[in-house]
């Protein structure tokens, strides 16, 4: 009877973030503009890299590839969320709520295997600089981020099959602003169990391999260096790293509090704000902390701007 009643399951309600309605309009506002500057800012980069030759090299190829990323798990749940917080019946189907959760675990998880692969070219640059041209050429790095995506697919659809055989009841209402996994699962009139394991095991290796594979990275980047130390040498990790770190302390921050630190005790307020954070902070802020510093993007830059200049004066 459970099984007849799943598929009567048409959609699901979403609760939303959690808005007194005095601030609806400020909060729509505030992300509307968030999502923005994530499009604008990552296709820019992915321009100026498509456009500039001295941007042809695999740092920057995989930049490119991560701001992709950026925009496309940005835009699995942030324009749903706008017109949910325009409306008051904040519903989606049911196969949409399926698709939802199979893309974003698939862009999560790219994220994470593209974070290690940049850890990856970091560390030949540094520890293998007269080689890395031959490690690091055109056809490694489009096959790197080639296996980045079909991992992530093949790891997304496991989950998203073992979702779709779950059965849903009386219970419709979604605890969250998207469909994420395990809320999805929390309003299961079924047993998930197997799904439970799952999680733990394979969502669990497909975090910490890629978290300790960029951890020892860096362990044995900075164990080279200390080796025969230098102030030039110093200098150029952080030149050559930072960006990177940023970025890595920032997304596994807060996955870490939203899928491992959280319970079910814990405030789910604080747990949507983390993913807040993730899913729209991130990767406004990846195309930004790439490029402030960066001699190269700025030259770029300031190039398409000469370029657009000379175009509009031309007309």
């Amino acid at each position: 009877m459970i099984r007849e009643n799943a598929t009567r399951v048409s959609e699901f309600l979403l609760q939303g973030l959690q808005v007194p309605p005095e601030r609806e309009d400020l909060c729509f506002i505030l992300f509307l503009l968030m999502y923005l500057t994530t499009l604008l800012g990552n296709l820019l980069i992915i321009l100026l890299i498509r456009i500039d030759i001295r941007l042809h090299t695999p740092m920057y190829f995989f930049l490119s590839v991560l701001a992709f990323n950026d925009v496309s798990l940005s835009s699995v749940t942030v324009p749903k969320m706008l017109m949910d917080m325009r409306t008051n019946h904040k519903s989606i189907p049911y196969a949409g709520c399926i698709s939802q959760v199979f893309f974003l675990i698939t862009f999560v998880c790219t994220e994470n295997f593209l974070l290690t692969v940049m850890a990856y070219d970091r560390y030949v640059a540094i520890c293998q600089p007269l080689h890395y041209t031959t490690i690091m050429r055109q056809e490694r790095c489009i096959a790197l981020a080639a296996t980045s995506w079909i991992l992530s697919c093949f790891h997304s659809l496991l989950h998203t099959l073992l979702l779709a055989r779950v059965s849903f009841c009386d219970d419709i209402t979604i605890p969250h602003f998207f469909c994420e996994l395990t809320p999805v699962l929390e309003i299961s009139c079924s047993d998930i169990s197997l799904n439970d394991l799952v999680i733990f095991i394979e969502g669990g290796i497909s975090f910490y391999l890629p978290f300790f594979s960029i951890l020892g990275t860096y362990i044995h980047i900075w164990a080279t260096v200390l080796k025969n130390p230098s102030a030039k040498k110093f200098f150029k990790v952080l030149s050559t790293c930072g960006s990177h770190l940023l970025v890595v302390s920032l997304y596994y921050g807060t996955i870490l509090k939203v899928y491992f630190l959280s319970s079910s005790s814990s405030s789910k307020n604080k747990d949507i704000i983390a993913s807040v954070m993730y899913m729209i902070l991130t990767p406004m802020l990846n195309p930004f902390i790439y490029s402030l510093r960066n001699r190269d993007i700025k030259q770029a830059l300031s190039l398409l701007a000469n370029r657009v200049k000379f175009c509009s004066q031309k007309t």
